[in-house]
């Protein structure tokens, strides 16, 4: 099982090119991955987002790549002979206006923006992508290592709140039989309160203490929620991504909690799925995480 939420750094060099990239990703319900790089490598983002898609499913993931020379490869040097044309003629257009020759020295170029620029000539794309790829592999493995690492410890915690759920789940199926007792005697007070004697062996007592019987009965629930937490753990063992899976079953186990305290009435158990359902928050959040 892994978590959505990881970080990973490559770095890789040819003879033409060094290339580095970050990967970062956060939780998303779909894949979404966001490449960022130099406009040269545009033709590169399809490779690049099947790269990541091949080990990310779920989750916003973004890359930053960068592409430069070796460090001691030869700078460029580009003029623009346009610019320095036009600059050139400003001069002779200023030596006309004041009456005499004004001469544009060497140092007058250089400090023009423009004219001489220095930098790397533009990215040829196939021969960086000898660099990136590499790299990337590399930013993967680091974000799938650190993933995974964040998914043991989400896994971890949902075995522990899962054993508590599981108590309070326990705990209900033993209460609840009572409860159908329990009514019996509020009914007899009750009846007693209001100055009505009437004998436990009636019909129409025995009759009302069946029905309440039947809608308090919550044994059905009890056991799909065994159904659950035993889906639950086979998931967190499953070898697929199964966080959309255990969102659904969080909302499945909310259902049968809620059923469970409509149908019980009863003090005692609703403090008990009171618990419950805010332990079941905490496992909720945090599969929202979950890949």
């Amino acid at each position: 099982m892994h978590s959505m939420t990881g970080f990973g750094r490559g770095a890789a060099a040819t003879d033409a090119w060094q290339a580095s990239v970050e990967i970062s990703s956060v939780n998303r319900k779909q894949a979404e991955v966001v490449v960022q790089a130099p406009r040269e490598l545009n033709e590169l983002d399809a490779r690049i987002r099947k790269a990541v898609l091949a080990v990310v499913s779920r989750g916003r993931i973004q890359v930053s790549i960068n592409v430069e020379r070796p460090q001691g490869a030869a700078a460029d040097f580009r003029i623009d002979p346009a610019l320095a044309l036009a600059f050139s003629s400003a001069f002779t257009e200023l030596g006309n206006t004041v009456g005499y020759p004004v001469l544009p020295a060497a140092a007058d170029f250089l400090r023009q923006p423009g004219i001489i620029s220095t930098g790397n000539c533009e990215i040829d794309a196939e021969a960086a992508w000898l660099a990136i790829e590499p790299a990337l592999t590399d930013a993967l493995v680091q974000l799938a290592a650190m993933r995974a690492s964040e998914g043991d410890h989400l896994k971890t915690d949902f075995l522990t709140r899962l054993g508590i759920l599981d108590s309070f789940a326990k705990k209900i199926a033993t209460e609840a039989p009572g409860r159908p007792i329990r009514q019996r005697e509020l009914l007899a007070k009750r009846l007693r309160d209001a100055g009505l004697e009437l004998d436990p062996a009636d019909e129409r007592v025995v009759k009302e203490i069946a029905l309440f019987a039947d809608r308090c009965d919550v044994s059905e629930e009890i056991t799909r929620l065994d159904s659950h937490f035993a889906k639950f753990r086979e998931y967190l063992e499953a070898a697929e991504p199964p966080g959309r899976a255990l969102d659904f079953l969080c909302q499945e186990l909310f259902r049968e909690f809620n059923t469970i305290g409509s149908k019980a009435n009863d003090a005692s158990i609703a403090q008990t799925i009171v618990e419950a359902k805010t332990e079941l928050e905490k496992i909720r959040e945090q599969v929202q995480n979950v890949e």
